[in-house]
């Protein structure tokens, strides 16, 4: 089915027969399903829906896979109806325990904002508590998240910024490049400019050959004040963003190189050269990326890549795009001491069969001329002997820039002009004509005799010219025309009256407003007096810049950047701060734990005498405070239980508290009876274990403290086991019915770390009286289905409907029921949906996914949710169709309303204690000899209630 899928097949029919498969517990097989899942569950909402509880269910399953599976396949079901649930359930996975499901709850994040922009508050909160987070797998991608929905929250990171820098190197390769990018804008608004310190320097460095020993003086007093420390935290960033630089990755090798560039004083940046240089050789695709941002360094920064001028000489193996960007390297790069070299590879690469690239070495070439004024007359003669090249593109490529080269010194090179005019009759490019034509215009004054000449050919053939072509000749026109009327004015009239009529309205407005210009009439006005000025005014020279100098705008290794646009999502990267914030904002506090001890009587005494200094470990911690509250759980039971003794037991307990701050040397108490001298042996010899567990690693602690340590300890151990002792008074009854609601607690894992309180809570709650309940999947789903609408009373809509056993997905106390409806009619049934409700007091109803359109001969499943308040009322309401109302009703069975539980069989025995008398049936039922067998006795029950099966020790009772 997937690979029709990939083929481009619609498989959308068979999705019914495949969300069945997706309680499968074969893995390979799941993974398959959820591909299909995510596939269509946007097609089929309502089928979609039946599975979500199986992927509630996998939430807490005890695979990580699985659970990180079943994560990512509900935050891809794009159904808005479930964004409660998949907010509940990435809250709930960025407290597991495994980092890979807090992983995947990062990355459903982002997939959960993009459905539901207004859930972003409390995606914020989670993305603050990963961030927090200290494994490096989740790292990147919670940067990933915290980038997609809120990247404006600067604040999010102030504490966890540190800890994002000493992660880095540890970080997979992909988060790496998320993480970088974002601590780049962070920096950008947290630390000052390392730039304007050493641009301060600079211009004092100019000036002090011209200054006075006072005024040197002057100024070292003042750069002493202005001095520039950078920020421990940005020196932090710099120096563990520094070894990415020999990764294997080129997207972290290009990260870290903009990092530098953006942030890095500019004596460090040139260490990330010969980095980039290393990612030339890898793919081309790669390749054109980092050449495009060395093109933008190398404008600004020559030196950084100078010494490597030979690794962007340009191969024959390379593609086009690749050739003019080394291209356009060696054009930046190029000095007065290496332009001798670069024009020897220039001369080479005039002659290349790549006409594109040959065009751009002669665009190089001109450049170079320009910059260097050195080698202008060696260029200039080097694209005059390219005129008389074979290859028309090479010619006119080299006319242009002649042209831009001419207009700096036009008087010295007149013979040039006289000679590119003789190859207007051999050069057929019109951009290459037209600039023959404007020289010859602009400097007509240095060819006086071959300018009428040239008219008077272009002339002749005007009409075959192009649209270029003519706005120059009407140019050159128009200018000889006010410096040599006498052999150029009846020209000059006939290619007037010629344009006048030609089928480009450009060339047409153009003739007429050259003609009311120069040629004087009643009609004219002032403004033909300006005719020379406006024509024959002087031009200034062209620039001829980089096509890369206007891209440092944009941050490098950016898709902006690339494109040399703004990019939709593109954040600009912020300006750097005038005044320095608060960098206090990124320290973290240290939150110390309190210390518990617990100590013997008879060991105080050396306490005391000894001096060294004790501390205890998270784990030990926890230890002690468990057998602590253990034991004071069972001194409180044996109190409860003989009330004469009651009142001694306590008393006898507050003088062993007072024996123990006062006594140093004794032993034991006269008053303490067996319970509590149990308890102190068990208090001595953890005591012991621990101390001598601890020895090395010891810190000193007065008495005092310890006092107060144990005190408090015990005033906590008799004040919560009442509390609870209260709360268990209250609760003596279970009602089978209603399971919801009862009181005996079901089994959760335990927390990490836990508390001093909460470990003696955890050691009352597992106490003798409780016991243990869990809710398990069901047993048995019966595929029996009852009638919902006959298809006669339907006209032609019939409804069935059965009950899935599976955890309502709208609310807990709903029972799930799934309808099934089938269009028996040859015509197509609209709008199925719920009408009137006509529902017994108290019980509760949510409609299922309104039915757009069934086709004849379909079928379609639906699932909705009903609160039966824990009776068999039946629920009365209409269906309802563009058409017609039907009325109809849903009556459950008594076992669809349970729901199923399992336990101990000692627990279970416990339990059916409780409930003699007014909650207590019993029967006697006669079986057929073939279901006698235990498991024919479990089917039989299990298809008409869904219940739990108890471990039975007696073959004849089941439980």
């Amino acid at each position: 089915m997937l690979q029709m899928i990939a083929k481009g097949k619609n498989a959308s029919e068979l999705f019914p027969a495949v969300v069945k498969n997706v309680a499968s517990k074969n893995i390979e097989l799941k993974k398959l399903v959820y591909v299909f899942l995510v596939r269509y569950a946007e097609e089929q909402q309502d089928l979609a829906l039946l599975s979500i509880s199986t992927f509630q269910r996998a939430l807490k399953d005890p695979n990580q896979l699985i659970r990180a599976s079943a994560l990512r396949v509900l935050s891809s079901i794009r159904v808005s109806i479930i964004v409660p649930i998949m907010m509940l359930s990435i809250q709930e996975a960025a407290r597991d325990l495994s980092p890979y499901v807090r992983k995947t709850a990062a990355h459903a994040i982002q997939k959960l904002y993009s459905l539901d922009p207004e859930q972003k508050e409390p995606l914020v909160e989670a993305i603050e508590k990963l961030l927090k987070d200290k494994s490096t797998l989740v790292a990147g991608s919670v940067v990933m998240s915290f980038e997609e929905v809120c990247p404006e929250r600067i604040d999010l990171i102030h504490k966890n910024y540190r800890k994002l820098c000493n992660l880095l190197v540890d970080v997979e390769e992909w988060g790496q490049v998320v993480i970088i990018n974002m601590l780049t804008r962070y920096a950008r608004t947290q630390f000052l400019s390392p730039w304007k310190e050493e641009d301060f320097h600079e211009a004092n460095n100019e000036k002090d050959f011209y200054r006075s020993d006072e005024e040197k003086n002057n100024n070292d007093g003042i750069a002493a004040k202005t001095s520039y420390m950078m920020d421990p935290d940005h020196r932090l960033l710099l120096r563990n963003t520094k070894p990415l630089l020999q990764s294997r990755n080129a997207a972290v090798v290009m990260g870290v190189a903009q990092l530098y560039w953006h942030l890095a004083p500019k004596s460090e940046v040139s260490i990330v050269a010969k980095s980039l240089v290393r990612l030339l050789r890898s793919h081309r695709e790669v390749q054109y990326i980092v050449l495009q941002n060395i093109a933008t360094m190398s404008i600004q920064r020559k030196g950084m890549f100078q010494p490597y001028l030979k690794s962007f000489y340009v191969r024959s193996t390379d593609p086009t795009q690749i050739k003019v960007l080394k291209l356009e390297i060696l054009t930046n790069l190029a000095s007065e001491t290496n332009i001798s070299i670069i024009l020897r590879e220039f001369q080479t690469y005039v002659k290349s069969q790549d006409k594109q690239f040959a065009a751009a070495t002669i665009q190089a070439i001109g450049r170079c001329a320009t910059n260097i004024s050195e080698v202008t007359d060696t260029c200039l003669t080097g694209l005059v002997y390219l005129l008389s090249n074979r290859d028309e593109n090479v010619v006119a490529e080299s006319v242009v820039v002649i042209k831009k080269l001419l207009q700096t010194q036009p008087s010295h090179h007149s013979e040039i002009i006289k000679h590119m005019a003789k190859l207007l009759d051999k050069i057929t490019v019109s951009m290459a004509r037209a600039s023959i034509l404007w020289l010859i215009g602009e400097y007509c004054e240095h060819v006086p005799k071959i300018a009428p000449d040239v008219l008077r050919k272009m002339a002749k053939g005007f009409m075959n010219e192009e649209e270029i072509v003519k706005l120059q000749i009407l140019n050159l026109g128009a200018k000889l025309y006010l410096t040599n009327p006498k052999q150029t004015k009846l020209l000059m009239q006939y290619i007037l009256n010629v344009a006048k009529y030609d089928q480009n309205y450009d060339i047409r407005d153009r003739t007429r407003f050259i003609k009311q210009l120069i040629v004087p009439n009643e009609k004219s006005g002032a403004l033909s007096k300006y005719a020379k000025k406006i024509f024959l005014v002087q031009k200034p020279a062209p620039v001829l810049d980089s096509p890369f100098k206007d891209r440092d705008r944009f941050q490098l290794s950016t898709l902006s950047h690339s494109l040399n646009t703004k990019a939709n999502g593109y954040l600009e990267l912020p300006d750097w701060p005038q005044t320095a914030p608060d960098p206090s904002v990124r320290n973290v506090e240290v939150i110390q734990q309190i210390t518990e001890v617990v100590i013997p009587v008879g060991k105080l005494k050396a306490k005391k005498d000894t001096s060294a200094e004790k501390f205890y470990s998270d784990s030990e911690e926890q230890e002690e405070s468990s057998e602590a509250s253990a034991s004071g759980n069972g001194s409180e039971s044996d109190s409860k239980s003989e009330e004469s003794s009651e009142s001694s037991s306590e008393d006898s307990s507050d003088s062993e508290s007072e024996k123990e701050k006062k006594s140093e040397g004794s032993e034991s108490s006269h008053t303490e009876n067996g319970q509590t001298k149990s308890k102190n042996i068990q208090s001595a010899t953890t005591s012991e274990s621990e101390e001598s567990s601890s020895q090395d690693s010891s810190e000193s602690e007065s008495d005092s403290e310890v006092d107060n340590i144990m005190k408090r300890k015990k005033e906590e151990c008799k004040s919560v086991p009442r509390a609870m002792g209260t709360i268990k008074e209250d609760v003596s009854l279970l009602d089978l019915v209603d399971l919801s609601d009862m009181s005996t607690p079901v089994a959760v894992p335990k927390p990490a770390k836990t508390s001093r309180l909460a470990a003696d809570l955890e050691g009352l709650s597992l106490s003798s009286n409780s016991s243990t309940i869990n809710v398990i999947t069901p047993v048995f789903v019966p595929e029996k289905s009852f009638e919902l609408l006959h298809r006669m009373s339907g006209k032609g809509l019939g409804a069935r409907y059965h009950f899935p056993r599976q955890p309502c997905i709208y609310n807990p106390k709903m029972v799930s029921v799934h309808i099934t409806f089938t269009n028996n009619s040859d015509q197509e049934i609209q709008n199925i949906q719920i009408g009137e409700r006509k529902l017994a007091s108290g019980m509760r109803m949510h409609d299922f996914h309104e039915i757009d359109n069934l086709e004849p001969g379909t079928s379609k499943t639906v699932s909705m949710g009903i609160d039966f308040c824990d009776s068999t009322q039946a629920a009365n309401f209409q269906l309802c169709t563009t058409n017609d109302h039907f009325s109809v009703n849903i009556q459950p069975p008594v076992g669809e309303l349970l729901l199923p539980v399992t336990t101990s069989e000692k627990d279970f025995i416990k339990e059916q204690g409780k409930l003699t008398g007014m909650n207590e049936n019993s029967t006697t039922i006669t079986g057929a000899p073939q279901n006698n067998s235990y498991q024919a006795t479990v089917n039989k029950v299990v298809s008409l209630a869904n219940v739990g099966v108890v471990p039975s020790s007696q073959d004849n009772v089941h439980r």
